[in-house]
């Protein structure tokens, strides 16, 4: 089917990017105030509810796929592939932010002012992560787009695709960047990034290790928050670590996709 080439698989995947936040927080958005306690968490759930939906039309009624391929899989090793893409994803935040502050591209921000009044709340937090980033955005870049170019790509062309494909969608992230040069080094940062939820994906055979490294990213930016002295070399120094943290994460066998998947245990 002409949906599952590339040529048309990726910038499909980016179009439903964009529109499965629009569409996940409108009603939110229409019926209700900022103010209140539910705006939040309501139009985050509803990301993730657009999210399904949306790869689920796509895979059946554009690429004419089976569910089972995006790897949302239900078995026994899922219960330690999330906490273990947390330590992978929160890991190389950490000491990339020691690192930036070490070599005084960065400062410490107060712990007590910003880390310590959220701690009580950080399992909520982390569901928040979740449910409006994490789960939305790999289940449709690591589970449907991985699962569509492996049947048409080469493993390492799949994991640059993918990879790349989601760093070029943070052009329209808010971030600190201001110069044009610090806008393009947070893209590579985000392709870094992306590229270690796709070697997670490849290691694992399923989506929820990725989901797992997309949530210990912010979950560690978010225990070691610094200001950035100079941007540009601290974004540097972080896709460094993630990068060289994804290289860690891939398997050594040189395992297709296809073979990973077949591999995995039996569903419960």
């Amino acid at each position: 089917m002409r949906a599952t080439r590339p040529v048309w698989a990726v910038p499909i995947t980016m179009a439903a990017m964009l529109v499965q936040v629009m569409i996940g927080t409108l009603p939110v958005v229409l019926l209700m105030d900022r103010t209140n306690p539910f705006y939040r968490p309501l139009g985050m759930l509803g990301t993730t509810v657009a999210s399904i939906v949306l790869v689920y039309a796509i895979r059946r009624y554009l690429g004419h796929q089976s569910w089972s391929g995006v790897r949302l899989t239900r078995s026994w090793s899922a219960a330690w592939h999330v906490p273990a893409g947390l330590l992978i994803g929160a890991v190389p935040v950490i000491a990339g932010n020691a690192l930036s502050v070490t070599l005084d591209v960065a400062t410490w921000t107060s712990w007590q002012e910003a880390v310590a009044p959220s701690l009580p709340y950080l399992a909520l937090t982390v569901a928040f992560v979740v449910l409006g980033q994490a789960f939305p955005e790999e289940l449709l870049w690591r589970g449907h787009l991985f699962d569509t170019l492996s049947d048409r790509l080469s493993p390492r062309m799949v994991l640059f695709v993918v990879s790349a494909g989601f760093g070029v969608m943070h052009i329209v992230s808010q971030s600190s960047a201001d110069s044009p040069v610090e806008k393009l080094l947070y893209v590579v940062q985000a392709t870094a990034l992306g590229f270690a939820c796709t070697a997670a994906r490849v290691r694992s055979g399923a989506v929820w290790m990725a989901v797992g490294v997309h949530t210990g990213f912010h979950v560690g930016n978010m225990l070691t928050p610094t200001k950035d002295l100079r941007y540009d070399l601290q974004l540097i120094l972080l896709t460094c670590v993630l990068f060289l943290v994804g290289l860690a994460v891939l398997p050594r066998s040189g395992k297709s996709p296809r073979r990973a998947d077949a591999e995995l245990p039996s569903r419960l």
